[in-house]
C-alpha cells in the first residue's frame, strides 16, 4: 500500500504518512460499508453504540495533548486553539450521546375521519444508509467528529474522505474508533484523490453525503450525486458585520478581532467584511488595527503564537495578491498587507476599498478584516447583503430594535447579535443557503439529516 506524506503548513517538515487509498480501495471501502448496511440483523443496537461513544470520549480525554500536537502539526492552528478543538471534539461527542436520549417519533392521529377508523400509527427514525463525508482542513478533527459521530450514533456506517493536506486527524479518529470497540467496516478513513473522493459522492450505494470545503466543488459534487441520495452542504461565506453609533467599542474590538484573525481568519464564518458608521468608523478602524498589530504570528507549535500560517504556500500568494488589488481600488492598509515568510502573513486591516474589490466580494480565508463606513444602517444592510453567500452575521449595537431590525434584514442563516460572526457551539444549527450550502450541521441537526423517518400503520377491529 502507498503512502503520502504530511507536511508542516509553517515550515514544510514532515509531521507523519497515512496510507493512500487507490480509486480501486476506495470501492472496496464502500462495498464493506454497504454490506454492513444491508445486514440489519447485525445493525449495531443503540446501548452498544453509546458504549462505544463512551469509550471514545474516555480515550480521547487521556490524550488530549497528543492529539492537540497531531491536529496542530498537520493544519496550522495555532497550540492555544487546537486544544480548543480537541475539546470541543470530545464535547462533540457527548453531545451525540445525549441526543440519542431524544430521537424519538410521534403518534399520527387516526380515528377523526371513517376512512382512517381501526387504526393507530407511529413513526420511528432508522439510518438513512451509507454516509461519505468529504471533509475540510481547517478544522481536521472537529471536522471529523460532525460527519463521522453522527452517522455512527444514528446508526450509519460512515466513510472519511479528509483534506489531503490534513488527513491524519480523521485516520486518527478511526482508529481510536476500533479502539474504543467498533466494528470493523463501520467507519473507514480513505486518503485519496479528486476521483476518489468523487466516487464515494456518486455511488448508488451512498444514501447521504456530508460535504465541508469550497463552494464550486460542492455544486459541482451535488449535481453528480446519485438519485435519492441526500446531501448537506457547507461552504465559506464572506461574513458581514454591522456597528452602529452606540455599540460598545472596547469590548466589541477583541470580539472582532478573535472573530478575524483566528486561525489565521481559514473559518468559513471568520469576520472579514466590518460596515461601521462614519461617526466611529476611524476610531473602530484604528482599535481594530492597534489590535491586530500585536497578535503573535509563526509556528502553530508555540504555545504563544495566536496567528499560525496559511495552509499552503499558493494561500499566500493568493492574500498577497487580493491585498495589493483592495489598494489599488482605493483600500487604505492600516496595519500589516505584507507576507511574513512563505507560509505566514501579517494580521491586515484595509479601511474603505471599493465594494467590488476581490476582499470585498470573494471569502478571503486569511488573516484579512475590512473596515468600510457607512451613513446609515439601510445602506449597510444592502451593502451587507449583495453578494450570493448566506451564512452567519452580526450587528453591534445597544438599541433593541435596531438589533431586530438588522436580524430580520441580513442575509444570513443566523444573525449575531452583539457578538462576533464566528461564533460556533457545536449542538447549534449550523450551515449556509444560497450558494453557502444545503441543510444543516452542527451535531443534532447531522443526526436528523442522516435519518429516515418509517411510519407503522395498525388496522385491527378493535381499536
Amino acid at each position: 500500500m502507498s503512502t503520502i506524506e504530511v507536511t508542516s503548513p509553517f515550515d514544510g517538515r514532515v509531521v507523519g504518512e497515512v496510507p493512500f487509498t487507490s480509486v480501486e480501495g476506495v470501492e472496496k471501502a464502500i462495498d464493506l460499508a454497504y454490506e454492513k448496511f444491508l445486514d440489519v440483523d447485525n445493525w449495531i443496537p443503540k446501548y452498544k453504540r453509546i458504549e462505544i461513544l463512551e469509550n471514545l470520549m474516555k480515550i480521547m480525554s487521556s490524550q488530549v495533548e497528543e492529539l492537540t500536537i497531531l491536529c496542530a502539526s498537520e493544519g496550522g492552528k495555532p497550540y492555544i486553539d487546537s486544544k480548543v478543538e480537541i475539546q470541543r471534539a470530545i464535547n462533540g461527542v457527548k453531545i451525540a450521546i445525549e441526543q440519542l436520549g431524544i430521537q424519538e417519533g410521534q403518534e399520527i392521529a387516526m380515528g377523526h375521519t371513517a376512512s382512517s377508523a381501526n387504526r393507530m400509527a407511529y413513526t420511528m427514525k432508522e439510518p438513512i444508509g451509507v454516509v461519505a463525508a468529504i471533509s475540510a482542513f481547517n478544522h481536521p478533527f472537529n471536522l471529523a467528529v460532525h460527519q463521522v459521530i453522527p452517522a455512527l450514533a444514528v446508526g450509519c456506517p460512515v466513510i472519511i474522505r479528509p483534506a489531503t493536506q490534513t488527513p491524519m486527524s480523521a485516520v486518527k479518529l478511526v482508529e481510536l474508533l476500533k479502539e474504543a470497540g467498533l466494528p470493523d467496516g463501520w467507519a473507514q478513513a480513505v486518503v485519496c484523490d479528486r476521483q476518489g473522493g468523487e466516487l464515494l459522492v456518486t455511488s448508488p450505494k451512498t444514501a447521504f453525503f456530508t460535504f465541508i470545503g469550497s463552494g464550486p466543488v460542492g455544486w459541482y459534487l451535488n449535481s453528480k450525486s446519485s438519485p435519492g441520495t441526500r446531501a448537506a452542504l457547507e461552504h465559506g461565506g464572506v461574513a458581514p458585520v454591522i456597528v452602529e453609533p452606540d455599540a460598545d467599542i472596547d469590548a466589541m474590538i477583541p470580539d472582532l478581532g478573535k472573530g478575524g484573525f483566528y486561525h489565521a481568519g481559514q473559518v468559513c464564518v471568520s469576520v472579514q467584511r466590518v460596515y461601521v458608521h462614519e461617526s466611529i468608523a476611524n476610531e473602530v478602524a484604528a482599535k481594530l488595527s492597534d489590535y491586530a498589530s500585536k497578535l503573535v504570528v509563526g509556528d502553530q507549535l508555540d504555545p504563544k503564537t495566536e496567528v499560525g500560517p496559511l495552509i499552503n504556500h499558493n494561500e499566500v500568494n493568493r492574500v498577497e495578491e487580493w491585498v495589493n488589488e483592495a489598494v489599488q481600488k482605493g483600500g487604505k492598509i492600516l496595519t500589516g498587507g505584507k507576507r511574513i515568510s512563505d507560509s505566514c502573513f501579517e494580521p491586515t486591516v484595509i479601511f474603505n476599498p471599493a465594494d467590488d474589490a476581490l476582499v470585498s466580494t470573494k471569502e478571503v480565508f486569511g488573516p484579512v478584516v475590512i473596515v468600510y463606513s457607512y451613513s446609515n444602517i439601510d445602506e449597510a444592510i444592502k451593502r451587507a447583503n449583495a453578494l450570493d453567500v448566506s451564512f452567519q452575521a452580526a450587528v453591534f449595537t445597544k438599541n433593541i430594535d435596531t438589533a431586530l431590525k438588522a436580524v430580520k434584514r441580513l442575509n444570513g442563516t443566523t444573525v449575531m447579535v452583539n457578538d462576533h460572526t464566528a461564533f460556533r457551539v457545536d449542538w447549534m444549527p449550523f450551515g449556509g443557503a444560497k450558494t453557502s450550502g444545503l441543510g444543516l450541521g452542527g451535531i443534532p441537526d447531522s443526526m436528523n439529516e442522516m435519518q429516515n423517518q418509517k411510519m407503522m400503520v395498525i388496522k385491527s377491529p378493535v381499536l
